[in-house]
């Protein structure tokens, strides 16, 4: 089980995975994407992966997200601090390199750290976040679109049928 922590140090915004972080995290990942640029005081954000054990491809496409915003909102890439080397091997297969300032060493202790809420979302929404994140990593690079073309169809198939399944039952 894995857990997001939080934490603002001067206008830098810290978010710490630990353990293994999975797409149950996708909600309270997007909270934190929507909430980007809303404080008068950020200037970066830092994503502490030194305790991550394992990462899977939603959270992955969700941290693209969140530096697409930073650099969009705030005008710099956020930094990702790693010094797991499996992490970085993904890190780096992905191209996220082009997105993100990667630091295979800690640069700083955090304090004050403490666990983001979790949230909860229909499965539709869980769905729809899923396929945002993967399309956004299919972005980076032509081995990431070939790695997950068929999940983005198939993802983008089920929502085609949730919708027309929906309709009918309203209909009806």
């Amino acid at each position: 089980m894995g857990k997001i922590l939080f934490a603002k140090q001067g206008g830098v915004h810290v978010l710490k995975f630990v353990g293994d972080v999975r797409v149950t995290f996708s909600p309270t990942l997007s909270d934190f994407l929507a909430g980007i640029g809303n404080s008068k005081d950020q200037k970066s954000i830092v994503i502490d992966l030194t305790e991550t054990l394992n990462i899977d491809s939603t959270s992955l496409g969700l941290l693209v997200k969140i530096s697409l915003r930073s650099q969009e909102t705030l005008g710099v890439k956020p930094t990702i601090v790693s010094t797991n080397e499996d992490i970085n091997r993904i890190l780096h297969s992905m191209g996220f390199e082009k997105v993100f300032v990667i630091l295979d060493r800690t640069i700083t202790k955090c304090e004050d750290l403490s666990a983001l809420p979790t949230q909860s979302v229909s499965e539709s929404a869980l769905r729809e976040q899923v396929l945002q994140a993967h399309k956004t990593l299919m972005e980076l690079n032509e081995k990431n679109r070939a790695c997950f073309c068929d999940l983005v169809e198939a993802l983008e198939k089920e929502q085609s049928e949730d919708s027309h399944n929906s309709t009918v039952r309203k209909a009806g």
